[in-house]
């Protein structure tokens, strides 16, 4: 009487549940990665787009040490908060006024370890060692302060 009827038998939906089961468990556990790499992304964006500006908006002066990091983010139409949490702050390099700096606050140990490793192509420290060092230094020195206290400057001409 039952023998023609069609349907799931309770094994073949137990086996679909497995399958949707990891599934999800791995796209969890893939959502914190690709969330670290956009903010990553976004940073490198962000530093690239300020550092064109900054170029183009004080190409008229002789130095940076006249710059005014809020008046550049009023310009540029950019928020000084990053995507940690924290701020960039643009300065003039007080040891030499050719040069300004963009300040990275808020960070981790480990994103801290990253941007300051970083090959920050067009940075001075990176151009002055032919690409042999990445442009950036971080304090403290070792990226160990507590997270979201860490910070990296990269210094531009």
């Amino acid at each position: 009487m039952y023998k023609n009827e069609s349907g799931r038998s309770m094994i073949e939906m137990m086996g679909v549940l497995a399958v949707m089961t990891i599934i999800t468990i791995a796209a969890f556990t893939m959502v914190p990665n690709l969330l670290r790499n956009q903010k990553k992304l976004q940073v490198r964006e962000e530093i690239s787009m300020m550092v064109q500006n900054v170029r183009m908006l004080m190409s008229e002066y002789e130095d940076f040490s006249n710059i005014d990091g809020n008046l550049i983010f009023g310009a540029i139409g950019m928020s000084q908060k990053n995507p940690y949490g924290g701020t960039y702050e643009i300065l003039a390099d007080p040891q030499n006024p050719r040069q300004f700096i963009i300040v990275i606050t808020g960070l981790s140990g480990d994103d801290c370890k990253y941007f300051r490793m970083m090959g920050w192509k067009d940075s001075i420290g990176y151009l002055r060692s032919d690409g042999r060092q990445s442009g950036a230094s971080s304090e403290p020195l070792d990226c160990s302060g507590r997270d979201g206290n860490n910070i990296v400057m990269i210094t531009f001409g």
